[in-house]
């Protein structure tokens, strides 16, 4: 299967594409494609009248069918007709990731499907709730620019320390949860430490703010008015049991707004109160309201200050259009708490338009790069319109001992080497012999013997982001979680419980012979007296071909018994006794 052969996926960039893992088809087993069906004929059923209307089209426009998982090819060929891609991942991967591949308009698709005992809701990513919840609502186009739009804005959003490590423990318990044999103690220590995280997170970051915005919409959306919403969010389009429970009155309906951000989440739980949006331009006016806070957009004392506290990669990006990557650790401001010298410590790189220059990288900038910002003194033009002639004038020439002294008292003494340009603005100067101080304070900042000083170029801080300008360049090795998700080892009965499961796949399908039929039910009874979807699926067959009635009594009764002794399972069963009854036709395709 070639992935890149849809163009959204051949266009992203290395550090992205580390995150993809093949989808391995053949390991879904015939209970797997079971459960999808189940889930996606509930959905089909119940969707069609609650959910925004382009969902239902919106599954064939996605490549998806109510019968059988999707293949990761089937859904490149279809979300390329739209202009999207689909890749997949391991599980959750970190957030800023997530928002990038949106960006490139790529959805990310958990490989992985959930357990039978999970299929009302799992809180681990998965392929029904990545494929069936969020491709189909891809084809409206207003929606599309949302999300891709909003994995742009939130590629640029400052993060912390604080966020990765609640991101590992949000993934190690839907890991746990997922795993047919947990310790059940583990998943209790998990939940204690989720929880930990969540209530010692401190102020939270604008990734932490900007994922409350996307659960509330993108995952739990939804739309129209309040007296009458519609589902477009993918966590409720792809649970059967909260997209049913959700329209209840106790669920409190909210018109959705930048208030949104006050609403913190809890992804193991059913959701207290959902928001309406009347529309997706909403959406749209709502994140762009937000992203007007932002560091990336504001820049100056308040984006240097937060790539301060991130403690993480931030660039800084100059007036010049200069790129500076690194940790930042320091920031001198004059008496108006404008910066006017900037420091990052450990590797740094320099970049324009996102492409590292050459022979700027974190190898040459190991130790860390520093800089005034601000015009010089006595110029109203920023240093950065110069050109070459106006150095000239001012008896600045290569190779000559040079003095630049700023409005902030700060000085640039050495001989100047070199001078970069790009498209007409001067970006950076590199001065050898070098000595950069404060006159007023008589602090210094670079000695000659340091070595080479390169000066960035710009009078103002135009824009701070988290992470880098280049990133295949500054981080060849993506931030990939150490945490996998489990490879279950089936055992020698589920193995037999699978195979009863495709033999009833295989006479639904192919009209192979239903007379197979009755040693299932018989093997059903006395092998795996816990299951229901097989025995549901047999049921099915014989209700729609009036074959061995007697035996479709005794499925039936078996299930209803089941129903009333297990609660788990009571509506489960009344649903699929209700999809037998009132088939559903796969439309999609």
């Amino acid at each position: 299967m070639n992935t890149f052969s849809n163009k959204q996926v051949a266009a992203l960039p290395n550090h992205l594409k580390q995150y993809i893992v093949e989808q391995h088809y053949e390991h879904y087993t015939p209970v797997d494609h079971a459960i999808w069906r189940y889930v996606m004929r509930q959905n089909y059923s119940y969707l069609k009248d609650v959910a925004f209307y382009p969902y239902i089209p919106g599954l064939k426009k996605a490549g998806l069918t109510i019968e059988k998982i999707p293949s990761l090819q089937e859904m490149n060929d279809a979300l390329g007709q739209i202009g999207w891609g689909a890749v997949t991942v391991d599980g959750f991967i970190p957030p800023a990731a997530f928002m990038e591949f949106q960006a490139y308009k790529v959805l990310v698709i958990a490989a992985d499907i959930r357990q039978i005992d999970h299929i009302e809701y799992t809180p681990a990513p998965d392929i029904i709730h990545e494929s069936a919840g969020h491709a189909p609502i891809i084809g409206e186009s207003r929606y599309a620019d949302y999300l891709s739009y909003f994995g742009y804005i939130g590629s640029k959003a400052m993060y912390s320390s604080k966020d990765f490590e609640l991101y590992e423990a949000i993934r190690h318990l839907s890991i746990l949860k997922e795993m047919p044999d947990a310790d059940p103690a583990d998943i209790v220590q998990a939940e204690k430490d989720l929880e930990f995280k969540q209530q010692n997170l401190g102020e939270p970051s604008e990734m932490a703010l900007l994922s409350r915005l996307h659960w509330w919409t993108v995952e739990y959306g939804l739309i129209g008015t309040l007296e009458d919403p519609k589902i477009y969010g993918a966590g409720l389009l792809s649970s059967i049991g909260e997209s049913a429970s959700c329209m209840r009155p106790d669920v409190i309906k909210l018109p959705y707004s930048i208030d949104t951000l006050n609403y913190s989440y809890d992804i193991t739980k059913p959701q207290p109160q959902l928001f309406v949006t009347p529309d997706f331009e909403t959406l749209i006016n709502v994140l762009e309201e937000f992203a007007s806070t932002m560091s990336f957009r504001k820049g100056g004392t308040h984006g240097l200050m937060k790539a301060i506290e991130c403690k993480n990669t931030c660039t800084a990006v100059f007036s010049s259009g200069l790129q500076v990557t690194g940790t930042f650790t320091d920031i001198v401001l004059n008496a108006n708490d404008e910066p006017v010298y900037i420091k990052t410590t450990g590797p740094s790189a320099l970049s324009y338009n996102d492409n590292q220059l050459d022979s700027h990288g974190k190898t040459y900038h190991s130790d860390g790069f520093s800089s005034p910002v601000g015009k010089l003194k006595n110029f109203d033009m920023p240093l950065e319109d110069f050109h070459i002639n106006d150095f000239k004038n001012m008896g600045i020439e290569l190779g000559e001992p040079t003095v630049l002294e700023f409005e902030s008292g700060i000085v640039v003494e050495g001989t100047l080497k070199s001078v970069i340009q790009e498209e007409e603005k001067l970006v950076l100067l590199s001065f050898i012999d070098c000595k950069v101080y404060d006159k007023n304070s008589g602090k210094v900042y670079f000695e000659p013997f340091w070595g080479v000083y390169d000066m960035a170029v710009g009078h103002k801080i135009d824009s701070v982001f988290c992470g880098a300008a280049d990133k295949d360049a500054f981080e060849p090795i993506a931030l990939v979680s150490e945490t996998k998700t489990h490879q279950i080892q089936f055992d020698n009965q589920t193995v037999r419980l699978h195979e009863l499961y495709r033999i009833v796949r295989n006479v639904r399908e192919h009209k192979a012979d239903v007379a197979l039929l009755p040693s299932v039910w018989d093997s059903l009874k006395t092998e795996h007296n816990n299951d229901w979807l097989c025995a549901l699926e047999i049921l099915e067959i014989f209700e729609h071909t009036a074959l061995h009635p007697e035996l479709a009594d005794d499925i039936k009764l078996g299930l209803k018994n089941k129903a009333a002794s297990n609660p788990s399972m009571t509506k489960l069963i009344n649903d699929g006794f209700s999809l037998i009854a009132n088939p559903v036709i796969d439309l999609v395709h």
